[in-house]
């Protein structure tokens, strides 16, 4: 980057370049576009960033994002509780909410299993959804695999199959079927594509 910016602006190009999919140019072009913005709009958007930060935690249920101790989701009475949907990341739920195929409720496990990164069962909320799966209250009727379709992602669903499947016999485990491509993620899937995939889940 060019050290003719004054610091302040080198230091907001500087961050802007750490958001995922962002390069230096484009900090710079948003960089700029903020300074070309009235000092309203920079002062909203940087509230939004603080109060995102301040106020927005996990589920203590689901742990996807919420600003409350609950989610809207798990709050919802009109949604099958006994119908458990696994995703890797909070991003994960918005794409299975737009197919509007799915009216359950979800599991967040903040990742996937890989050993060859550091993350182990442990550093996931897998312990978590055992609890939920095998309570006796509110116990889930089927839990629904919804890992990305990535070694890592087909790993982590093969590893809570093989868990349920001893813990609680009971109960169904269905995977999402193929129609989503492999290696990509469920953020980037078209919601056609996404619901097909969902309608023909299968039992591992």
């Amino acid at each position: 980057m060019s050290t003719s910016y004054a610091p302040p602006v080198q230091r907001l190009v500087t961050e802007l370049s750490k958001l995922p999919g962002v390069g230096s140019r484009t900090a710079q072009r948003l960089a700029f576009h903020i300074l070309r913005a009235s000092a309203e709009d920079a002062s909203a958007l940087a509230e939004a960033i603080t109060e995102v930060k301040e106020k927005i935690g996990l589920c203590e249920v689901c742990f996807n994002l919420t600003d409350e101790a609950r989610c809207r989701i798990c709050q919802d009475p009109r949604r099958d509780h006994e119908l458990i949907c696994v995703v890797e990341e909070p991003s994960d739920v918005i794409p299975m909410e737009r197919t509007h195929e799915y009216h359950g409720v979800y599991h967040v496990l903040g990742g996937a299993l890989s050993p060859i990164d550091g993350v182990d069962a442990e550093d996931l909320k897998i312990a978590e959804l055992f609890a939920r799966v095998t309570a006796s209250e509110g116990a889930a009727r089927e839990v629904v695999l919804a890992t990305n379709p990535t070694t890592t992602g087909e790993a982590t669903a093969l590893h809570i199959a093989e868990e349920l499947r001893s813990r609680a016999p009971a109960v169904k485990v269905t995977r999402l079927a193929s129609g989503l491509p492999v290696g990509s993620d469920l953020e980037y899937a078209d919601e056609v594509t996404l619901g097909k995939a969902f309608a023909g889940r299968r039992a591992v």
